[in-house]
């Protein structure tokens, strides 16, 4: 693996796909831990391939040869160097600024744009944050090609299950006000993760939260 020339390869991997490449790797890590039976974990092992390849359905050889390495990982460093070399063909989410922002939230005139300074593109699906002081969250999602603002109440509940990452985290109940009709208006949403970021680091397939966009857009 460490030989191995992958640098022709361009960005192909949205963050959803490596939270699930992640994953599986874990799994594999884990059982490692606990089955001694070779066959049970090259079983394992293949399934996880499997189900990873499942995720590109237009994979070139070279890239599907460099998947095939998941075969031979059987330790926490090697699982650890795969996805360090994986992390270069992730696709970062569109570049977000000050100025960006605000264009996507017209009507808030005191908008309190959070620091850019630390986030890294290629490790979101989408990008939100609360306005504790407002009760509001805001989210920034890519919608066929384009950003696209949603601002709604948040209300913080207990822990549960978040409709956008489908994992047990802190979650509240975020509903906007989106169109009806031609006059009408109603509020519509779901429980999602209060942290954003964890949200983001959660998220292994991105059907739940495009499923969230399409009930929220105007």
């Amino acid at each position: 693996m460490e030989n191995y020339n992958v640098t022709k390869f361009e960005p192909f991997i949205r963050n959803d796909q490596y939270n699930f490449i992640k994953y599986e790797l874990k799994n594999i890590i884990s059982a490692y831990s606990s089955i001694k039976d070779k066959e049970t974990l090259n079983a394992l092992k293949l399934n996880s391939l499997d189900k990873i390849l499942n995720l590109f359905p237009e994979l070139s050889n070279e890239q599907i040869e460099y998947f095939n390495y998941i075969i031979e990982i059987e330790e926490e460093a090697q699982a650890k160097h795969f996805l360090e070399v994986l992390k270069q063909f992730v696709i970062p989410f569109t570049n977000l600024t000050d100025k960006t922002i605000r264009k996507l939230f017209p009507k808030i005139k005191k908008l309190r744009v959070p620091s850019l300074e630390e986030l890294n593109l290629k490790q979101i699906s989408y990008f939100g944050w609360n306005d504790i002081g407002l009760g509001r969250k805001f989210l920034i999602v890519e919608y066929k090609g384009k950003l696209m603002g949603i601002e709604g109440t948040f209300k913080v509940t207990n822990k549960g299950i978040c409709s956008l990452c489908n994992r047990y985290e802190e979650i509240g109940l975020f509903m906007a006000n989106v169109k009806s009709g031609k006059e009408s208006y109603t509020n519509r949403g779901n429980y999602i993760c209060k942290d954003s970021q964890k949200c983001n680091e959660n998220i292994t397939s991105i059907d739940k939260l495009n499923y969230f966009i399409e009930i929220l857009k105007n």
